[in-house]
């Protein structure tokens, strides 16, 4: 197979490689959807100890790991910090690409997330593959995440560091056949001449699992929340300043002035997934709830961890007020998620969240440092319920028509991938 600048023809026999340091990551239903054609052979590749911790995707995918990069020696550089390990990574990928080759398997498409530097070197072992790269988001020292929030300024120091972060990907933009961005926001933050290659695809949202039930619960803490309860609802990975959670906290007192008998669902886990971990206590929950102190009725709000998929889902379809907030940087499956189940979300009006959300047709939009303005739109929405009824169907039909996996995203993703969209299941 000679390499391709545009979509490869249909082959009736073909080899996909995966590789993601966390597979499957972003490519949990074009992988599965794949290894579903008995005649394609399907081969991922992650890291060993991410590996471990998730179920096998798919009995036709084989996985193979390799171990998370050494510590970086205390004398490097501190911008070349990252890209030591990503080349340590990179290295140990490509050793098992090679013993991959000497098996006889060569694949005629690579799909890679390029971050962590997994990418740098499969094109030196597979020349003649296409090579598609997930292209997530790429670093800017303004106009983006580091330069957003005045409560964590930026320095110069800042500015270099994520100009040397982006050198990880650059070999990839010049070498990769395609590029996939999920949003077309990420997509502009790539340089202007490589724009070109990438295709705006988002992963999918399965609209046929994830839509409004009004026999949902949710249960915690001895409650057990309906739909038409004043539950407002916080979403994200880790509970972090990226996902505006020193914003939401500090809006709680006047979130519970205006609304004193409504409940706070928090779901997210107290590690960092972005940005570094605060100075002065293990977890930005603890440091906020103790600067908070008995401002806040502690025994309304709910920190309910991370929780599995289903009971999340239940949650936003109970949800009077799901509050989305973040900085102009990657935006989260939970938002769209929670559109899809027929939340009410109130969302910082930046930039990726505007790409989705226009504020009195599909959602609410606020500043995202305001935290008056917060409370009383929560406080409004709890009033007045049947008022967004609307809003709350427009959302959904947004995610339906823009995001669906099943109908949308996956033919997208397929056809780049093979040539083609096979016809997919309508049902779950």
């Amino acid at each position: 197979m000679t390499r391709a600048s545009g979509p490869a023809p249909f082959l009736l026999r073909m080899k996909f490689l995966f590789i993601h340091q966390n597979f499957p990551g972003q490519f949990r239903h074009v992988a599965k959807a794949l290894a579903n054609e008995p005649t394609h052979e399907v081969v991922a590749i992650g890291e060993a100890e991410n590996l471990k911790r998730l179920p096998q995707l798919h009995p036709r995918i084989k996985t193979l790991a390799y171990p998370a990069p050494p510590p970086v020696q205390a004398q490097t550089h501190p911008y070349l910090r990252d890209f030591e390990r990503h080349v340590r990574r990179g290295q140990q990928v490509a050793r098992l690409c090679i013993a991959l080759k000497e098996r006889g398997f060569e694949p005629d498409v690579v799909v890679v997330h390029p971050g962590w530097g997994e990418a740098l070197f499969i094109r030196d072992v597979f020349p003649q593959a296409r090579h598609i790269h997930y292209l997530e988001y790429f670093y800017h020292g303004t106009g983006g995440d580091v330069d957003f929030d005045p409560e964590f300024p930026s320095t110069v120091d800042d500015k270099a560091r994520v100009r040397v972060k982006n050198s990880t990907q650059l070999p990839g933009l010049v070498d990769c056949d395609a590029g996939i961005s999920p949003t077309q926001w990420q997509c502009s933050r790539y340089p202007q001449e490589f724009r070109s290659k990438i295709h705006v695809i988002h992963e999918g949202i399965d609209t046929d699992a994830v839509q409004p039930n009004a026999q949902a619960t949710f249960a915690c803490d001895g409650h057990r929340f309906r739909l038409g309860d004043e539950v407002i609802t916080y979403v994200a990975r880790n509970l972090e300043p990226y996902r505006g959670f020193h914003v939401f906290m500090r809006a709680l007192p006047k979130i519970q002035a205006h609304s004193p008998n409504a409940h706070v669902v928090v779901v997210g886990g107290d590690d960092v997934s972005y940005g570094s971990h605060p100075r002065n206590a293990s977890n930005y929950r603890e440091l906020y709830a103790a600067e908070l102190g008995d401002t806040v009725a502690w025994d309304r709000v709910h920190f309910v961890g991370r929780v599995p998929y289903p009971e999340f889902v239940s949650l936003m379809q109970v949800s009077a007020c799901h509050v989305y907030l973040t900085y102009p940087f990657v935006l989260s499956w939970s938002l769209l998620e929670a559109m899809s189940a027929g939340a009410l979300v109130l969302a910082s009006a930046t930039e990726p969240v505007q790409e989705v959300v226009t504020s009195g047709l599909n959602g609410l939009l606020v500043d995202f440092h305001d935290t008056e303005a917060i409370a009383r739109q929560v406080a409004e929405v709890l009033r007045q319920p049947a008022a967004y009824a609307a809003l709350r169907q427009a959302a959904r039909e947004t995610v339906q028509q823009r995001y669906d996996l099943r109908r949308q995203c996956l033919p997208q993703w397929l056809s780049l991938l093979t040539g083609r969209a096979p016809s997919l299941p309508q049902g779950r």
